[in-house]
């Protein structure tokens, strides 16, 4: 996924940097309130891991403007304010969830797995659509009795498509999906990564639409099984 990290805690922040990057998420990290509110204003998230007490503006009243402007980006509060009162108001505002600090990570795992699970057709076995079923957090494609484990990039891509089945995903949403703001990436690598995916599922199931983007066609998804996709 591509997550938005807004902590103000430098060391902190670089911790929990490393740990979501080592789950293969692509992380985006801000130290200021006001820049968080732009970011998530103006670009797509899977996902807001958000402190309240920040620079310019606190993280509360960011969450308030966000959905106030309709954004349902899952958002997932991380603060020292642990009364009842805050968690509350946060609560309120539109919060998905709600983690004091001090905290383990494997807490934060587990909040995340379940904040972006909402929503989204996602059985034990992963999230499917058609013969073409996907597990996030192994990693591992299933087409009928066959399991790969993909790359990270295939998965970041795959992942986004096939939670928005039948729509097109521009050429820059999915590269932000896979770099964020890194822009070291050559300028031909969504297109190297498009065809391996097509080579694994087949040529049908995802389509090009031409000057705009990609787009995952759940009716040809749905004649995959095993080994491949015909």
């Amino acid at each position: 996924m591509r997550i938005l990290l807004v902590e103000d805690d430098h060391m902190l922040a670089n911790t929990m940097l490393a740990m979501l990057r080592d789950e293969q998420h692509t992380v985006d990290w801000l130290d200021d309130g006001q820049q968080a509110l732009n970011a998530l204003s103006g670009e797509h998230f899977d996902l807001a891991i958000l402190d309240l007490t920040l620079p310019r503006l606190d993280g509360l009243e960011v969450l308030e403007r966000v959905r106030k402007q309709g954004m349902r980006t899952p958002i997932i509060i991380l603060t020292a304010r642990s009364d009842l009162d805050d968690k509350l108001r946060g609560l309120d505002a539109g919060a998905d969830d709600y983690l004091t600090k001090p905290f383990a990570m494997a807490e934060l795992k587990a909040r995340i797995r379940a904040v972006t699970r909402r929503g989204t057709t996602l059985d034990a076995s992963g999230l499917s659509v058609g013969g073409i079923t996907l597990n996030p957090d192994s990693g591992q494609l299933t087409l009928g009795e066959q399991t790969i484990n993909l790359p990270r990039s295939e998965l970041q891509i795959l992942h986004y498509l096939m939670r928005h089945p039948d729509q097109v995903a521009t050429r820059r949403r999915l590269e932000e999906q896979l770099y964020g703001w890194d822009h070291g990436a050559e300028s031909n690598a969504l297109e190297v990564h498009i065809h391996h995916l097509r080579r694994r599922l087949g040529k049908t199931v995802i389509r090009t639409i031409r000057g705009v983007g990609y787009l995952l066609d759940s009716q040809q998804a749905a004649t995959c099984g095993a080994p491949s996709c015909p």
